[in-house]
């Protein structure tokens, strides 16, 4: 079975990438939507969060104020590696159990969609690692558009992450977003066709 790792940093179109191909039929999980699992009420991780940043993170339905954590962490180094320390390891144990089930399913291919993939040193376990990339100046643009965040918290979130540069550097395919969502889903399509190809990447 074929591991894809996909990542890019914070509005490059990964997720649009991964959305084109779970549409194709690929199998991909999100390690956005593993973390939200990972501290949904009830869950250790979520009382260790807690606990490390007080109740002021915690909403009125017991479920973590995501928006608050942000504006904590993306200020705070410290404070970032304390809250990946937590969630990290719960999100690769339910990483690992999707994986397990999709290969015991007969899958030839999944995907990994992991936006922090090099940060958390785990691009060694994906056969492939694909990048989406789009300039920083669009990737800004679309943050403060399409996230109801302003500019400061944008750019304060963009520097948390690993530059660009080096993540198309240490990729193995790099998809470019500068233009249109359909160049984008063209672009998706070509590279899942050389995926899926015959011994392409065995």
């Amino acid at each position: 079975m074929l591991i894809v790792g996909l990542t890019g940093n914070v509005a490059a179109g990964k997720s649009a990438v991964a959305r084109s191909w779970r549409e194709a039929g690929v199998p991909v999980v999100s390690a956005d939507q593993l973390a939200r699992t990972a501290v949904e009420p009830g869950t250790e991780p979520l009382a260790r969060i807690e606990e490390l940043f007080g109740p002021g993170v915690i909403q009125a339905d017991g479920a973590l104020d995501r928006a608050a954590v942000r504006r904590i962490v993306f200020r705070d180094q410290d404070a970032l590696r304390h809250l990946e320390a937590i969630v990290h390891p719960a999100v690769r144990r339910l990483r690992d159990e999707w994986t397990r089930r999709q290969r015991d399913a007969g899958a030839g291919m999944v995907v990994w969609e992991i936006p922090l993939l090099f940060e958390t040193g785990i691009e060694g376990e994906a056969d492939v690692v694909v990048v989406v990339d789009a300039p920083e100046e669009v990737r800004r643009r679309r943050v403060v558009e399409t996230r109801g965040i302003d500019e400061g918290e944008a750019v304060a979130i963009m520097e948390a992450q690993m530059p660009a540069e080096e993540k198309r550097r240490r990729a193995d395919v790099v998809i470019e977003n500068a233009g249109t969502r359909e160049e984008l889903e063209g672009r998706a399509a070509e590279v899942l066709r050389s995926l899926r190809g015959p011994g392409s990447w065995r």
